[in-house]
Formats: C-alpha cells, structure tokens, sequence
C-alpha cells in the first residue's frame, strides 16, 4: 500500500482550509509523481474515498474532502475528548526525556518574534499535540485519531495565524508542559481539554469553512 500512504502523506501535507479552492487529485499526475502504474493509485483512491478522506464527482475527478464547520466544530470536540485523556495517561506513564522532548519542540521560538515564525511555529503545534497523544501509551486512543488528525493538522495550521492565536497557544502549551513536569493528571487533563475546546470556540467565531 505504498500508493495510499504516499497519497494520504501529500493529502496531509495540503493546506485544505486556507482557501475555498477545491483540491483536485489527478490520477496521471500522482502516478507519474510516485513511479507507479494507474492501478495502485485507483486503488489508493478507493481506500481513501472509503475513509472519507476524498470523494469522486461523477465528470469532474476526485477531491480532497472538506469538512462543513459543523462537522469540524464536532471534530475537535471528539479530539478534545481523547488528547485530553492521553494527556492524564501521559501525566504518570510518560517517560522524563519524553516530556522534556515537548519543551524543546518551542525552544527556538520567542514570544516578540512568533509572528515572523508562522509556518514554523504551525509545524511545532502540531509535533506537540501529536506527541501528547503518542505520549499517553494507549494504542487505541492513537488509532482512532489517525483519522481525525489530516483535518485536525488543516484546522489547527489556519487557525494558529488568525487573530494572534498563536501567542493563546503559546501560552497553554507551556501550561500543559509544566502539568506534565508536575506529574499532575487532573491538571493535565482539564488544560489540554480547555486547549481544544478554545480551538473549538474559535472555529464557531472565525473559521471559514464550507456550510
């Protein structure tokens, strides 16, 4: 299945809600891409489309699928729900260099300069809240967010540049951090809770998505 984790890979990679532009996928461009024949790459599709990560239109192609803001708000509510519970776990099972690993996620960014340091600083938040999820030990927990995590990663990339957001999450994610230093699992718990759910109540006000 290297055709679907190459195609899933660049999927994630799109920035599929800074814009209102439809993401096509063309089937002879992708097959020339990768080095494989058409038939791989159909079935990629097939798989993806099963997933809910593209759609077929009949005349038209297949299209990286864009969720509606209400199924977006209902999204991070259910990403709320299981990073904050690997959050508690990761409080007692993680490891010391695991915790201190989070830290230096942020290391090089300075609250003055965060503003030039956007794309940067975007692929730092989602290394963190990745990390915390992998953190907390529980294999299901990890497996029922791989899904949500290509419109989770979208999501929180344009949201971190809107209305100095990225200053908010600078903060909560040190908060999360010395939780965890603390060994504190309640603590834990509730900050990267209210975390998601401040991303959830900055979506219903901001966020452009598809109706």
């Amino acid at each position: 299945m290297l055709a679907y984790e190459a195609l899933k890979r660049a999927i994630t990679q799109m920035d599929i809600y800074g814009s209102t532009t439809e993401f096509r996928l063309d089937e002879r461009q992708l097959s020339e891409t990768l080095g494989v024949s058409r038939t791989p790459i159909r079935e990629a599709m097939t798989v993806l489309e099963q997933e809910g990560f593209v759609r077929s239109v009949p005349r038209r192609g297949i299209f990286v699928v864009r969720k509606t803001k209400r199924e977006i708000l209902d999204l991070i509510v259910v990403w709320a729900a299981l990073e904050s519970m690997a959050a508690r776990l990761a409080a007692t099972q993680a490891s010391d260099s695991e915790i201190a690993s989070l830290r230096r996620l942020f290391n090089e960014f300075e609250a003055q300069a965060l503003a030039n340091q956007m794309n940067e600083y975007s692929e730092a938040n989602i290394a963190f809240h990745h990390a915390v999820i992998s953190m907390g030990g529980c294999r299901l927990i990890v497996d029922m967010t791989e899904n949500l995590f290509l419109h989770m990663r979208a999501i929180r990339a344009v949201s971190v540049r809107q209305e100095n957001r990225f200053e908010i999450s600078m903060r909560e994610h040190m908060a999360i951090i010395d939780a965890l230093e603390k060994r504190d699992p309640d603590l834990a718990e509730r900050l990267v809770r209210e975390h998601t759910m401040g991303l959830a109540a900055h979506v219903e006000r901001h966020g452009v998505f598809p109706e």
